[in-house]
C-alpha cells in the first residue's frame, strides 16, 4: 500500500533583504506541520526558497553596484542558512531564476493564453515597488499604501498583457463556498470572499523588458517579461516537476500553503483563478499567519527594531526561538515580539519549566540506575494522562493551532512537577515512582519532537536501555536560565 502523501510549502521571501523574524515563523510554522506528517508515517515534501525577480530587487541590484545574478545568488545563499539556524527539515529550496522554474512559468503562460485568458492593453496605474501589486484608491491611507508607507507610489503608463481575473469570479466564490475550511482561519475565508463577490478587476501580468529587464521572458514576445507575481506564484508547483514530471506532480499536487496576511489575495484569488486557468487543480488549503510587531510597532529598519533570527539562535539555541514563534504566539494572529517578554517566556518555560523538569528526572533516573531499576508498572493516573495529552497535542497540530498543542505538553509537564513533588522521591527511593517520572519525560519527549525537534533529542538520547535495564546520561543543562 501507498504511502499518504502530504506537500507543504511557503510563500518564496524577496531577496532584497535580510531574513526576519515573520518569515522565521512562516517556515517553521511549515516545518512543525511537515514532522508531524512524517512522524504519522506520511511522504512529505516541503517546500521553500526564494523570489528573485522584480522592479525591486533590479533597483537594490543597482544601487549596490553588483551584478543581479550575483546579487541574488549572495541573498538566497543567507536564506539557505536559516536550514540549520531554525533547524528546519525542508525537502525543496526552489529559486525563481532556476531554469526549471523559468521554462515551467512559460509553460504555465503558455496554458493561461490557450485559454484565452491572456490579452494586451495600454494602461495607467498606481503601483507600490513594495508589495510589487497595483494600488487601487480605496486601498490606500492618505494616498500612501498602508503596508509601505515610506515608499512613493508610482505611476506606471504602458502596454502590458493582462489576465483575465474577472472571468473567474463564480468559480472562485464556488471553490470558496464548496470548501469552507479552504483558507484558515474563518475571518481571513470572509475577506477574500468579500473582496471577490465585491467585483475582479483584470490585472497585469507583464512588463516592459526595456524598463525593468530582470525577469521570466514572456513567450513569444522579447519586449516583455513576466510581471514577478505571476512569475513566482509558478514556484508551487513547478518545484513538483511540473510540467515534466507528472506523476510526481500527481502525487503530491494539491498541497499546503502557509503565507502572511498580506498574501491573502495572490494565494487564495490571483493564484487560484491562475490555476483554474491552466486547468490544474486548486490549493488544498491556505495558512494565513498575521505579523510581528517589536515593541507594539511595525518593524523597519528606519527604526532599529528589526528582529534577526539569526541573533537570536545564537545567543538563546535554535528550540529557544521555535518556542517562542509556536507557544507564544496565536499562529493566525498578529504578535508582538520585545526582547523582556522572550527572556520571561524563556525563564519560565525552558529554563523553570521543561529544563528544571527533565534535570530533576534524570537526576532521579541516575541515582537509581545501579542495575535494580527496571520498567515495571506505573500510576494508571499517568498512563491516562499521557494518553490524553498525546491525543489532545495530535488534535491541534493537525489544526495548526500549535500553541495549543505546546500548552497541552506544559500542561503534562507541570502535572510531573506536582507529582515530584507531592512524592518526595529523593526521600523513599521508590523505583516505581521514578520510573513513572522517567515514562511522563520520555513522552514530553516524543510529542516535542515536531516543535523542538534538538530539544526532544537530548531527552531521548538521556534515556536508553541495556535489556530492560534503564541507563540514564544526563544531558548538558538544557536552557541555562537569563540573568
Amino acid at each position: 500500500m501507498d504511502k499518504k502523501r502530504f506537500y507543504i510549502t511557503t510563500t518564496l521571501p524577496y531577496v532584497n533583504a535580510a531574513p526576519h523574524i515573520g518569515f522565521a515563523l512562516e517556515i517553521v510554522q511549515a516545518d512543525v506541520a511537515a514532522r508531524f506528517r512524517r512522524l504519522r508515517g506520511e511522504e512529505v515534501i516541503f517546500n521553500t526558497g526564494t523570489d528573485e525577480h522584480g522592479l525591486k530587487i533590479y533597483r537594490n541590484a543597482k544601487e549596490a553596484g553588483k551584478d543581479v545574478q550575483e546579487y541574488v545568488d549572495e541573498n538566497a545563499a543567507k536564506f539557505d542558512r536559516l536550514k540549520q539556524a531554525l533547524d528546519l527539515s525542508y525537502t525543496h529550496f526552489i529559486r525563481t531564476t532556476d531554469p526549471h522554474h523559468v521554462a515551467a512559468a512559460q509553460e504555465f503562460w503558455r496554458r493561461c493564453d490557450k485559454n484565452g485568458d491572456i490579452y494586451k492593453k495600454n494602461y495607467e496605474i498606481k503601483y507600490c515597488v513594495g508589495c510589487e501589486l497595483e494600488k487601487t484608491e480605496s486601498e490606500l491611507v492618505g494616498g500612501k499604501c498602508p503596508i509601505h508607507p515610506n515608499l512613493v507610489l508610482e505611476l506606471i503608463e504602458e502596454e502590458n498583457y493582462f489576465f483575465r481575473f474577472s472571468k473567474y469570479q463564480k468559480p472562485l466564490l464556488e471553490l470558496y463556498e464548496k470548501h469552507p475550511d479552504f483558507v484558515v482561519p474563518s475571518h481571513r475565508l470572509t475577506e477574500i470572499r468579500n473582496f471577490v463577490a465585491a467585483g475582479l478587476q483584470d490585472f497585469s501580468i507583464s512588463r516592459l523588458s526595456s524598463k525593468m529587464p530582470w525577469g521570466v521572458p514572456v513567450p513569444g514576445d522579447e519586449t516583455q517579461v513576466m510581471y514577478v507575481w505571476f512569475d513566482a506564484l509558478v514556484n508551487y508547483i513547478s518545484t513538483l516537476g511540473w510540467p515534466e514530471d507528472a506523476r510526481n506532480f500527481e502525487s503530491f499536487w494539491p498541497g499546503v500553503q502557509i503565507a502572511g496576511k498580506d498574501n491573502l489575495r495572490q494565494q487564495s484569488a490571483m493564484w487560484q483563478a491562475m490555476l483554474m486557468s491552466a486547468e490544474l487543480p486548486p490549493s488544498r488549503q491556505i495558512l494565513i499567519h498575521g505579523f510581528i510587531n517589536s515593541g507594539g510597532q511595525k518593524m523597519s529598519k528606519s527604526l532599529g527594531n528589526v528582529i534577526d533570527p539569526f541573533a537570536v539562535t545564537e545567543k538563546y539555541g535554535t528550540d529557544a526561538l521555535r518556542f517562542w514563534l509556536l507557544h507564544d504566539l496565536a499562529p493566525f494572529e498578529d504578535g508582538d515580539f520585545t526582547w523582556e517578554r522572550f527572556n520571561e517566556s524563556y525563564n519560565a518555560n525552558l529554563a523553570n519549566g521543561l529544563g528544571n523538569f527533565a534535570a530533576r528526572v534524570l537526576t532521579l533516573g541516575e541515582k537509581l540506575d545501579d542495575g535494580n531499576f527496571k520498567s515495571g508498572e506505573i500510576d494508571p493516573e499517568i498512563d491516562k494522562l499521557i494518553a490524553e495529552t498525546r491525543e489532545r497535542v495530535a488534535a491541534h497540530t493537525e489544526t495548526y493551532s500549535f500553541n495549543e498543542a505546546l500548552a497541552a505538553v506544559w500542561g503534562l509537564i507541570a502535572f510531573g512537577d506536582k507529582y515530584v513533588n507531592e512524592h518526595k522521591p529523593w526521600e523513599s527511593f521508590d523505583g516505581r515512582i521514578v520510573w513513572g517520572l522517567v515514562v511522563i519525560l520520555d513522552n514530553v519527549a516524543a510529542m516535542l519532537e515536531p516543535f523542538l525537534p534538538g530539544t526532544a533529542d537530548k531527552i531521548t538520547a538521556a534515556i536508553s536501555w541495556e535489556g530492560k535495564k534503564l541507563k540514564i546520561k544526563k544531558p548538558a543543562i538544557l536552557f541555562p536560565r537569563i540573568k
